[in-house]
């Protein structure tokens, strides 16, 4: 795909729903008793492995619309030994999210498998606290595939060694089915999606500032959940109109929780102009309408406790830092290096490629910004759907374009993607010619 240079990114957009709550929608819904209904659902190639695993483990997922689903769950304690792997493709939140439901589903076991890529991700920081709760994990060298073996379980208290909220949130899941109350304490906060579903669903949940606890329970019943416009669906269009001059875009209805936005403080820091309009509650989230408008950016410094609130932003972050006047340095992003790819290397190779002054560290970044666009050429998104969307907001922002190769990453997490950037950037993507 080629992606060329626009003058400007101009107009409003409506991203699809919040991928982490559609995720986490579905699971909760399938240990509940009755139907809930999930408006906004974000699909994906992602989080249709999750409907596809919740039918798998007995629940009836009825999809009304493209964004609209219904899940009748089976119960806390009801779901089915599947005949075959649950295949999690590749989405993490599953896999991890998953094996924390499937810990205390006594006298049932059950494989998890994914993709190459999923293959490749650990596990044992998940399988680790759930053994200690009384689950029987079993990790292929510390990586999928998991065997899970439902067993009576028994609440703890558990520090987490890094900030994980899939860990966290592993562990919480496995807590509504444990005897006693289920403590995690976090060295950073991080998204807390999990704890706001389990509350509306009834589970007690008590929360401190670096700490939540969930309570064992009977049953859970989940209200109708409408999920909020995905703030890291909205990053590459918010990123793009940051450093194109002329540019003003309005993301309407997007999730603003104050754990996910970090990118948002980051580039007001930076100097970009930004704007929150309609602030209002989408499903037990916060949400509103943010509007950016191009303004020159400066360099900036991201440490390792704001790093949880921009984790999946930080390749687009760093696009933006190319543009900045000065300096950029980003520090406490190891995770980066076991996502879809090695972020780290993939984004300091592929920005250099593009003309960026970019160096890799081993928890992050070194940044030399040039308020002046990139030069463009080759991006390869390496199969990962971040780096995918990192090309085209090189492209759109270059003087002379990029050719975007595996653009098709994009479905991971925003298989509309390449549709909306025409929206605000006419003109900007060229597919290849059909064969």
């Amino acid at each position: 795909m080629r992606i060329e240079p626009v003058p400007a990114l101009v107009g409003h957009l409506a991203v699809p729903g919040d991928k982490s709550i559609s995720h986490r929608a579905v699971l909760v819904a399938t240990i509940c008793e009755g139907e809930t209904r999930v408006s906004g659902f974000g699909r994906s190639a992602d989080t249709e492995a999750t409907i596809a695993a919740a039918r798998a483990l007995g629940a009836d997922v009825v999809e009304d619309d493209v964004d609209t689903i219904r899940v009748r769950g089976v119960g806390l304690r009801g779901v089915r030994e599947p005949d075959a792997p649950i295949q999690c493709a590749n989405a993490g939140t599953l896999l991890r999210l998953l094996t924390g439901v499937l810990a205390g589903q006594e006298g049932r076991t059950f494989e998890l498998v994914g993709d190459v890529s999923l293959s490749t991700r650990p596990m044992e920081r998940v399988a680790e606290p759930l053994r200690r709760m009384g689950a029987t994990v079993e990790t292929t060298e510390g990586h999928p595939p998991v065997i899970v073996s439902g067993e009576p379980l028994a609440a703890i208290d558990y520090e987490l060694p890094v900030p994980s909220a899939q860990v966290k949130s592993a562990v919480l899941l496995a807590g509504v089915l444990a005897t006693g109350r289920t403590t995690v304490v976090e060295p950073i906060p991080t998204r807390d999606h999990t704890e706001r579903l389990l509350e509306r669903a009834g589970a007690r949940v008590t929360r401190r500032p670096s700490s939540v606890s969930v309570d064992g329970v009977d049953g859970l019943r989940l209200p109708d959940v409408e999920v909020p416009g995905d703030l890291s669906s909205a990053a590459p269009f918010l990123v793009a109109a940051a450093i194109v001059p002329g540019s003003a875009v309005t993301v309407h209805g997007v999730g603003l929780n104050p754990r996910r936005t970090g990118l948002i403080d980051v580039l007001a820091r930076m100097g970009a102009r930004i704007a929150i309009y309609n602030r209002r509650p989408i499903g037990g989230e916060p949400a509103g309408d943010v509007e950016l408008r191009a303004s020159d950016l400066v360099g900036a410094t991201i440490g390792p406790e704001e790093v949880p609130a921009l984790v999946d932003e930080l390749p687009l972050l760093a696009v933006a830092a190319c543009h900045a006047r000065g300096g950029t340095i980003v520090r406490g992003a190891a995770e980066l290096r076991v996502k879809e790819s090695d972020r780290i290397e993939a984004v300091v190779e592929e920005l250099r490629r593009v003309g960026g002054h970019i160096r890799a560290t081993a928890d992050g970044f070194r940044i030399t910004g040039v308020p002046a666009r990139l030069r463009g050429g080759i991006v390869d998104s390496r199969g990962d759907h971040r780096l995918a969307m990192l090309g085209a907001v090189v492209g759109v922002a270059s003087r002379e374009g990029v050719e975007l190769r595996g653009a098709d990453a994009v479905g991971a997490s925003f298989p509309g993607f390449f549709e909306m950037l025409e929206q605000v950037a006419p003109g900007a993507v060229h597919y290849p010619p059909a064969t």
